[in-house]
């Protein structure tokens, strides 16, 4: 490990200590949904625990570390949280239960503990696993939730980026907001029906297809149990399970039709019914996130400010919202936060300031010259 083996139990209590708080502040936010709290309630006293561990983990190696509780950043957790709404939250709790699990992992394996603390700490790694399962059991309510963000904040960066750049492009032609503002507006609005149109007849689509697999799956195990029993079987027997095994689960095929369609569909096919997305809401979420997204940029040259002020503040506003959906991709695709916010914002901008260059060229071999 880089890190001093002292410095890293800090860092661990700590975490731990803040994330008790967390989640105890989100149980009392989230109290309406009983279920919801008390795994929360529960969490945070399993993180309560990991705190006492770290303390005397310290204190063993004379190290006395009482950190006061950070109580700004808590609220402000807690505030994030309460925007986002419970969905995108647990999504990022998942998130940090997964870090803390690695982290645990690597000082596991770094050969500096003895005996006893290696014990406990296998055993608040089996927490921490226990966490991301509860968060992940928690968050199945919201996986409609979840899909229907996607779709709004791919919608809206689409928007923000192809009406960004059409502006800035119209920017270097002309210079004049109304133009830049009534030019922008009807890509948008042209871009706002493609997009909403395009994810409709996508999503229409692929449900079309897997309904079409899953009934013939349903068919397949009302007629064909047989062959279809025998086809799990072997796929059991390749993936190494024991005879045992595939014993018991084939007394269990055989009696369940259900059980038998489930397999089939997940495992073979990776379909599940219960996860087949509304065409509708696709279109319409995309649709309207994508007007939502093309027309904040172009708020600055619809009031007609000075393009020397509108386009430096349309990319300001561009900046932020990229931003902010790159946070929600990667919060809902389980991906580096960070990261993912500077590639949108990256890529949005390296997009606009490109076409802002074109449209200049354009205008200096045109001969209109910036009013």
């Amino acid at each position: 490990m880089r890190r001093s083996l002292t410095e890293f139990a800090k860092e661990m209590l700590l975490d731990e200590l803040v994330a008790s708080a967390v989640y105890r502040g989100l149980a009392k936010l989230y109290r309406r949904s009983a279920r919801v709290s008390k795994t929360l309630k529960k969490i945070a006293e399993m993180e309560e625990r990991h705190v006492e561990f770290w303390r005397r983990f310290l204190e063993k190696r004379g190290v006395l570390y009482a950190p006061r509780l950070p109580r700004l950043r808590i609220a402000l957790y807690t505030a994030i949280f309460r925007v986002l709404g419970l969905g995108l939250a647990l999504r990022i709790l998942e998130q940090d239960e997964r870090s803390a699990v690695e982290m645990y992992s690597t000082l596991l394996e770094s050969g500096e503990l003895d005996d006893d603390e290696r014990r406990e700490l296998v055993s608040i790694l089996e927490d921490e696993l226990v966490h991301e399962d509860e968060l992940e059991e928690l968050s199945t309510g919201f996986r409609e939730f979840m899909e229907h963000v996607r779709d709004a904040v791919l919608g809206m960066s689409d928007g923000i980026v192809e009406v960004l750049s059409v502006a800035a492009g119209l920017v270097g032609a002309y210079g004049d907001p109304l133009h830049v503002a009534v030019g922008g507006a009807i890509v948008g609005v042209a871009g706002a029906l493609s997009m909403g149109i395009g994810a409709f007849s996508s999503v229409r689509a692929q449900k079309q297809v897997r309904q079409g697999l899953l009934t013939r799956i349903r068919l397949a195990s009302r007629y064909a149990a047989r062959l279809l029993v025998e086809r799990v079987l072997k796929y059991l027997e390749r993936r190494g399970f024991s005879r045992e095994a595939v014993k018991c689960i084939e007394k269990d095929l055989r009696s369940r039709s259900d059980l038998l369609r489930m397999v089939i569909a997940e495992e073979e096919y990776g379909v599940r019914e219960e996860r087949l997305e509304e065409p509708k809401k696709a279109g319409l979420y995309t649709g309207l996130f994508y007007i939502v997204g093309a027309m904040i940029p172009l708020t600055p040259y619809f009031i007609l400010l000075p393009i020397g002020l509108a386009l430096p503040l349309s990319f300001a506003l561009a900046v932020v919202l990229l931003g902010a959906t790159g946070f929600v991709i990667a919060v809902s695709a389980g991906l580096s936060i960070g990261r993912k916010a500077v590639e949108m914002i990256l890529a949005g901008l390296g997009s606009a300031l490109l076409t802002l260059a074109l449209g200049r060229a354009a205008s200096l071999i045109l001969g209109i010259e910036l009013s």
